[in-house]
């Protein structure tokens, strides 16, 4: 393929396949594991993605009319913890013209979504409320599902469709033939009384039976993460001026305790691991790098964080209710960074506003409040950014930082919960006065996940090739009695 049409692909995309192993793991799985379909298939998403010039699409090149419009948008979660894009359809109309502005705009959200948030599936939404006729566009509705069904592999989890209307049925049983077998029963037809099946009301507006307030508008960009209401500092801090003398001293007693125990934890790990003497007497120079050769970490250009996509939490039953953060400044300067998260009312970060020296860790420690419960909604952003050697480190330098830093200068990375109930995970989960090892990657889940749905998949066409065969011996055995018993008909009048 490389040799016959690498002048029809971007360098960009052969680069990426070489080096991403999830990404050709994602189009194998969708193409269940046949490799000349999978091959078909990146070629055809590598030709589509050079001829709409996908890795250089921006908010610049796009018409502005087509953000301000409304009409596609990323914003909220279903009940599975999968982003939402929404697709209001009221808002559409046909138009030859703009048609390429506006398949770009889809592939603009797509590419997005996937470079920010490692490619995590989606949850489609048709809004059809309010529509008719004149909004049906089946070439765009094509298009939206060739993204799924051939551009980005292994990307949708289910398509919602909320209140089509009647007149659209024979619509929809074309688009049916377009998405084929596999897509076909990720469809779900809703109206106001059964969506919540599928999406919890936080994120549903009124007219679907929800309580979201959200409103689209443009600009900015739709940070979707991180909607108002927002908490700019992060939650409850150490720093936070109502908090007693009482409160700091058990905290700093508790923090003093945990990482006693994460020590004498690490000690048991490096003894395993036979870790040399003197990668141990670099692992002491700053107490929190202790805790971080366990986990997989994210690799920034200002930091590196620990762990690089998810947050486990226990149930309530579990009691796990703080998790361990650990940032390294990779940098030669001072970093600042602040924690953000989507449900400030939950969670106490400590440290939620500060700043990482050059070359050295820093824990940041995020517990639960009380008697709420970690959600697969609940996500975290950290916020970094160099600062001056001459710059203090004090909270109002800190504020003022902040409030002046360019917004190309900020490192930003996001982090999503996990809640477990039994079984460890591949993060760093603290307990009280505990600190668990994981007994399983995250990975090796989804590669055991993946084999099971597999399986899955063949017992259930050898199932259904039974039942046609079963089906087919009925068929000829009735025939078979049929025939029979006109034959005996015939020699009996025959007779007669």
């Amino acid at each position: 393929y490389l040799l016959d049409k690498s002048d029809k692909y971007d360098s960009r995309d052969v680069e990426r396949l070489q080096q991403d192993d999830k990404w050709v793991e994602n189009y194998l799985v969708w193409r269940h594991d046949v490799v000349d379909d999978t091959l078909k298939m990146i070629d055809e998403s590598f030709q589509w993605r050079k001829e709409y010039t996908v890795n250089d699409l921006t908010e610049s090149v796009l018409p502005k009319w087509l953000f301000e419009n409304g009409a596609l948008f990323l914003h909220g979660y279903d009940k599975e913890g999968y982003k939402l894009f929404w697709f209001k359809v009221k808002h559409h109309t046909r138009d030859p013209k703009q048609q390429l502005d506006k398949k770009k705009l889809v592939a603009f959200w797509l590419e997005h979504y996937a470079k920010r948030d490692h490619g995590k599936p989606l949850t489609v939404v048709f809004d059809m409320a309010e529509t008719g006729i004149s909004h049906i566009d089946l070439d765009f509705v094509r298009f939206i599902v060739s993204c799924f069904t051939d551009y980005y592999p292994n990307f949708l989890t289910k398509i919602v469709i909320f209140e089509m209307p009647w007149i659209m049925n024979a619509a929809f049983k074309i688009v049916k033939g377009w998405l084929g077998p596999d897509a076909i029963s990720m469809l779900k037809f809703t109206n106001k009384s059964d969506v919540q099946e599928y999406i919890s009301g936080e994120y549903l507006p009124p007219h679907m039976g929800g309580t979201d307030s959200f409103k689209y508008s443009y600009p900015p960009l739709v940070d979707d993460d991180f909607q108002t209401p927002l908490c700019e500092n992060g939650p409850i801090t150490s720093e936070d001026e109502h908090e007693s003398k009482e409160e700091i001293d058990a905290d700093t007693k508790e923090t003093g305790e945990l990482n006693e125990e994460q020590n004498l934890n690490q000690k048991k790990m490096n003894s395993i691991e036979q870790i040399s003497k003197s990668e141990e007497t670099d692992k002491t120079e700053v107490k929190p790098k202790n805790a971080k050769k366990a986990l997989t970490t994210f690799k920034g250009p200002l930091l590196h964080i620990s762990p690089a996509e998810e947050l486990y939490f226990g149930s309530k039953e579990t009691g796990e209710k703080k998790c361990l953060i650990v940032l390294t400044n990779v940098t030669k300067n001072v970093v600042a960074f602040k924690v953000r998260t989507t449900a400030p009312e939950k969670y106490r970060v400590k440290p939620s506003n500060s700043s990482c020296e050059p070359g050295t860790s820093l824990d940041i420690i995020v517990s639960l409040h009380g008697g709420f419960a970690a959600s697969l909604q609940d996500r975290f952003l950290i916020m970094a950014a160099e600062m001056d050697q001459s710059s203090g480190a004090g909270v109002p330098e800190l504020t003022q930082f902040w409030k002046e830093v360019p917004r190309t200068k900020v490192m930003e990375h996001r982090l999503r919960c996990h809640v477990i109930e039994s079984s460890k995970p591949s993060s760093l989960t603290l307990k009280e006065n505990t600190f668990n090892i994981p007994a399983k990657t995250n990975e090796d889940l989804h590669i055991q996940l993946t084999r099971l749905l597999q399986i899955n998949k063949r017992l259930q066409e050898q199932i259904d090739r039974c039942l046609w065969f079963q089906q087919l011996s009925v068929v000829l055995s009735l025939l078979s009695v049929t025939v029979v018993a006109f034959c005996f008909y015939l020699v009996y009048t025959q007779r007669s």
